[in-house]
């Protein structure tokens, strides 16, 4: 069962225990387009004593410089370097991790976030014209592309049978491509509703290509070894802060670092304190409560 930081002297105990803070952002510190109370001060004390803080997001939508203008917007100054999204991931697991060939390229099941980041890391990528692709015959006029040696598949709201159709061909057609996923969230909120994910789509090219692809996003610790890639991170000095049991929490435990999950998102704090539950490190209501530490 977690520990229940309740008081001024938990915070600080907590504060004082680690050098580096991952937090999940929808949920742990804003809600939508409202930011959490406390919160914006909380990581403003962070920072006044040297702590280093990583956003760390499934969102593969949009780039890091697109999520520092949501900060922004917040009044909270973060630069991209402190955002790691799924997209950012996918892009240091491809050029980092896996040493992608600069003379292969990329096609991509997924949003500009994806794009834009790849090109950060000067990785091509190519998406064939698929809108004249709507019945069988005219594949016929496909001719296969032996420089895409990946394909990266994310939320895709411009998804399409043809985007996917021809996804599919280079896993099967192409020796050694590689199946990357930016995360395998089943769905997404938005607003009171939650939508298809991008593991709803990626699950149409699982069963297609009878193929496992890697998948980058929390809760998988491939995700962490790219932000070990970007950063020198002391693991018993790090700590994942979260709303989600299942994903940030699962998370930090695949990682092999503690974990801090709040009730201000998902959560509840009956359903943390389940020991039948996956267990966090520790438990507290906000983020926002650290604020009574500056």
């Amino acid at each position: 069962m977690p520990q229940l930081l309740l008081t001024v002297e938990d915070y600080r105990k907590l504060v004082d225990k680690y050098d580096t803070f991952l937090f999940d952002c929808d949920g742990v510190i804003w809600l939508g387009t409202t930011i959490i109370e406390g919160v914006k001060e909380s990581i403003a004390f962070l920072k006044s004593q040297n702590k280093r803080v990583v956003f760390v997001t499934n969102n593969s939508t949009i780039s890091r410089k697109e999520y520092s203008k949501k900060f922004a917007g917040f009044g909270m100054s973060i630069s991209k370097e402190e955002i790691f999204s799924s997209s950012h991931a996918t892009a240091v697991h491809l050029k980092n991790i896996v040493k992608f060939s600069p003379d292969k390229k990329v096609f991509v099941v997924g949003g500009q976030g994806v794009k834009d980041e790849l090109h950060l890391a000067n990785i091509r990528f190519c998406n064939k014209e698929t809108s004249a692709l709507k019945k069988p015959a005219d594949y016929k006029e496909f001719v296969n592309d032996p420089e895409v040696g990946a394909v990266i598949c994310g939320l895709d709201r411009d998804i399409n049978y043809a985007k996917l159709s021809i996804a599919h061909l280079y896993l099967t057609l192409n020796k050694d491509c590689l199946f990357i996923a930016t995360n395998n969230d089943s769905t997404y909120p938005v607003g009171d509703f939650n939508l298809p994910g991008a593991g709803s789509i990626l699950s149409v090219l699982e069963t297609s290509t009878k193929r496992v692809p890697t998948i980058v996003g929390k809760p998988y610790k491939t995700l962490f070894d790219c932000i070990s890639a970007d950063y020198h991170i002391e693991k018993s000095r790090t700590i994942m802060v979260g709303d989600r049991l299942n994903t940030d929490v699962q998370f930090g435990i695949n990682s092999g670092i503690d974990t801090l999950i709040v009730f201000t998102g998902i959560t509840s704090e009956h359903e943390a304190m389940d020991p039948n539950s996956t267990q966090a490190t520790y438990a507290m209501t906000s983020f926002g409560e650290i604020s009574k530490l500056a």
